[in-house]
């Protein structure tokens, strides 16, 4: 039977096991964007599996919505992330960057000689604030794209997957999950557009579409993969269509050979109960390609998963900030260290290793 230890073949990259280092936003750079050698550390710590997603990564200023998150959209950057790369690579694992834009996740304190934040239509988040380099800020209406600004923002994806590739990642993940600019594109509730980019799913699609293609021109389509979070109210999201527009998305994304379709299926990071979530098996009937599962799961709901044939590969979030050694843990059977107290998930004042790699192994302790 297949076992989440196993080793997987995903394209011409064989990798050591199916246990994936999910993305996740942990706010490690200066106001540089520059990943740092702290870092490195941090994702050398998990080079144990078998794949590991970086932290998302703003593609463009216009894109930045979080403090003290990485970029890829400059030659420092670049060159930073080239060491965390080899880094990886040394201790034997495989890495892809998550290429990422906000839209109107973001704050014109971000980038204030760009002015407001940017999305498909002019609806604003529905929620208290938003953390900015001015403190908590009220969320601001976004401006829509001009279609000239699509095709822009389309070309940020390229030139960054063109920076990627020259810093050696291995692949590159596209961020469409979680509300940000391509699943705001997406869905229903944040699309409200009545030109080529809005209304009906295909038009819907179309700028994700446009940025897969445009990233094919520069990884081999092995060499990449999208993520979508179906289930997720992260950013006020929710489309009472869901159940039609996601498996048409992924119907559409199968034609591309990628590498992997991400599902955020788990419901641990909120769920919009606009009906029953759509499963990894929903998705299994509608895409032929590597699937990866994320969310909630357990060292025995990703075996059942895999075992079933409905995942072949899934991501660990949560779980890998505090056990850095998880993949040994799984294999050992030991216990897994509680999950951290969420006050230090971005660091502490003066310390960005609190919460980040200081967390000791297994082994170290006994």
């Amino acid at each position: 039977m297949t076992s989440l230890l196993d080793i997987y073949q995903l394209g011409d990259l064989s990798l050591k096991n199916r246990v994936v280092l999910a993305p996740m936003t942990r706010a490690r750079t200066g106001d540089d964007r520059v990943p740092t050698s702290l870092m490195v550390k941090y994702y050398c710590q998990r080079a144990n599996a078998g794949l590991i997603i970086t932290e998302a990564t703003v593609v463009s200023e216009i894109g930045i919505g979080w403090n003290n998150t990485p970029g890829i959209y400059n030659d420092a950057q670049v060159q930073a992330w080239k060491a965390i790369v080899q880094g990886i690579h040394h201790a034997g694992s495989k890495v892809f960057l998550q290429l990422w834009h906000c839209g109107r996740a973001s704050h014109q304190s971000f980038h204030p000689h760009l002015g407001l934040p940017v999305a498909p239509s002019a609806i604003a988040i529905n929620g208290d604030y938003i953390h900015t380099p001015d403190g908590k800020q009220a969320h601001q209406t976004p401006r829509p794209l001009t279609v000239q600004e699509i095709a822009a923002t389309v070309e940020d994806y390229r030139q960054a997957a063109m920076r990627a590739k020259e810093a050696g990642f291995d692949g590159v993940e596209i961020h469409g999950a979680n509300g940000y600019l391509i699943d705001e594109f997406l869905q229903s509730k944040t699309n409200q557009r009545t030109d080529a980019y809005g209304g009906s799913l295909e038009n819907r699609f179309r700028f994700l579409r446009e940025v897969t293609e445009a990233v094919l021109t520069v990884f081999p389509s092995q060499r990449v993969g999208v993520r979508l979070s179906p289930n997720g109210v992260f950013n006020d999201m929710g489309s009472p269509d869901y159940r039609e527009a996601f498996p048409y998305f992924a119907q559409r994304l199968n034609a591309y050979n990628l590498g992997y379709l991400h599902i955020v299926d788990g419901l641990a990071f909120g769920f919009h109960d606009l009906g029953e979530p759509l499963t990894l098996a929903d998705f299994r009937a509608v895409y032929s390609g590597t699937l990866m599962g994320n969310c909630g799961y357990t060292q025995a709901t990703a075996e059942t998963a895999i075992a079933e044939g409905n995942a072949d590969l899934i991501a660990f979030g949560r779980p890998y900030i505090s056990n850095p050694d998880l993949v040994q843990r799984f294999a050992n059977g030991w216990a897994l260290a509680p999950d951290p107290d969420p006050k230090v998930w971005n660091g502490t004042e003066g310390n960005y290793s609190a919460g980040y790699t200081d967390f000791p192994t297994y082994l170290s302790q006994s």
